[in-house]
């Protein structure tokens, strides 16, 4: 039965396609099919478009979401196309908007001041970000911080907060304990010298060192109370051998100079203290095994007398030029041993042997620098008469007094008024007063009148 139906359905589909009008069909259903593919075709198109569309909004939306990885993308190809000159500017220059940052501020991040990203309004005074309760959260006054209004930048860096300067003025005097208790500023520290007076009474504004103290009213004696080395300073190391007080020796303004009573001290016994304690021989000192009361006396080192007895004559020059005083610049010149000339009391008052010397050679030496010269109202010794060298009229080599002129040279005639006019500053007689006649009365000359000759008046 079923294959009878089978060869029916098979037969008839035959039949039905031989028909004219399945025929039709077939070429009419191509037709009709043609528009809805091209209408099927548009809308692809359009989903695609679509879907591109809303991929380049999600691409948009995720660059704007990180800026700094794109900046620095393009930054990267911009270098990479104008091989490495960039023209982006990816740094922001903070000073530009009129606030600097320095010190600690250059250092801390962005949004430590420009909370939740918010750059408007932010503070540029200190107060509006170190204030208690604002909203910057930045350190504010301690609780034990010194009483003022001022701006914290009058005392304090932007790099740190310590240390501080304070300005002292208009701070009246006497009122440091108001700050200086230790708490709110610095006090007294342990071993401070017991005194009830203000710090101001000896230390100044600018620094606690060096500080002065008034010892008007401290007790002669009473030193080691305070300088003791722990109040204040005491006997350094090396310091003299003695149980007397300070003030023995030292003043109240200066530890130095100081002076010190040698009475009581044994002669002969400096080196106990000086060159071990105390000032001792400096380099170039005479060599000498002799105590320094020998030579020094206690109240100064210099003058110093030294005793040349034992010493050698002719030696001198072992310690003077080296050790002791030498030839000053301007000495006479002479190879001759100091001794030959000087005396071992002093320099002064030297004795010259003038035997050797070539006669006419008095200015060599006295010219007045190296040895004695002429003075200022010496006789001529120029013009009409010239008498060029000292031993013309000084015949002694000890003394210049009781020079002999007229009896040692020989004077022009018609020349005496050189010396011996009235008036004259040379130290010799003169024309008298009662000189008035013509023979007697300038200008003539004294050994015309033929009264007055060379061997007196």
């Amino acid at each position: 039965m079923n294959d009878q139906n089978s060869r029916f359905e098979a037969a008839h589909i035959f039949r039905s396609l031989k028909s004219p009008l399945w025929l039709g069909l077939m070429f009419l259903l191509p037709l009709l099919a043609a528009p809805h593919w091209a209408m099927a075709e548009t809308a692809v198109q359009a989903s695609v478009a679509d879907s591109k569309a809303k991929s380049s909004k999600a691409k948009a939306k995720a660059s704007k979401a990180k800026p700094a990885k794109a900046k620095t993308a393009n930054t990267k190809n911009a270098k990479a196309k104008t091989g490495g000159a960039s023209t982006a500017n990816v740094k922001f220059e903070h000073n530009n908007t009129g606030y600097i940052l320095s010190g600690a501020h250059a250092h801390i991040r962005c949004e430590s001041c420009h909370i939740q990203g918010m750059f408007k309004g932010t503070p540029r005074d200190c107060a509006g970000c170190h204030a208690k309760g604002s909203r910057m959260g930045a350190m504010a006054k301690p609780a034990r911080h010194v009483p003022t209004n001022a701006p914290c930048d009058t005392c304090h860096r932007s790099s740190s907060w310590t240390p501080a300067s304070f300005s002292h003025a208009g701070m009246g005097p006497g009122s440091c304990m108001t700050c200086h208790n230790g708490s709110v500023a610095t006090g007294k520290p342990g071993g401070h010298i017991v005194t009830a007076d203000s710090c101001d009474k000896c230390h100044r504004t600018t620094a606690w060192t060096p500080a002065g103290y008034n010892h008007a009213g401290v007790a002669p004696g009473t030193c080691a109370n305070c300088h003791n080395g722990t109040t204040a300073t005491g006997k350094p190391g090396g310091h003299i051998i003695t149980a007397d007080s300070c003030d023995k020796c030292h003043r109240t303004t200066a530890w130095i100079p100081a002076s010190y009573n040698h009475s009581g001290v044994i002669p002969g016994t400096c080196t106990t203290c000086h060159g071990v304690t105390a000032t001792g021989k400096p380099s170039g000192h005479v060599a000498t095994t002799n105590s320094c009361d020998m030579c020094h006396r206690t109240t100064a080192w210099t003058p110093a007398s030294f005793n040349h007895s034992g010493v050698i004559p002719g030696t001198c020059t072992t310690c003077h030029g080296v050790t002791a005083t030498g030839k000053p610049s301007g000495h006479v010149l002479t190879s001759a041993s100091c001794d030959s000339c000087h005396t071992t009391s002093t320099w002064s008052g030297a004795g010259f042997n003038h035997v050797d010397v070539v006669p006419g050679t008095c200015a060599n030496c006295h010219n007045g620098t190296t040895a004695m010269g002429k003075t200022s109202n010496h006789v001529p010794t120029t013009g009409a008469n010239t008498w060029l060298s000292c031993d013309s009229c000084h015949k002694s080599t000890t003394s210049f007094a009781n020079a002999k002129l007229h009896s040692s040279v020989v004077v022009a005639k018609g020349t005496c008024t050189q010396c011996h006019e009235r008036g004259n500053p040379y130290g010799v007689t003169g024309r008298p007063s009662g000189h008035t006649s013509a023979s007697m009365a300038a200008p003539n000359s004294c050994d015309n009148s033929g009264c007055h000759n060379t061997s007196g008046f």
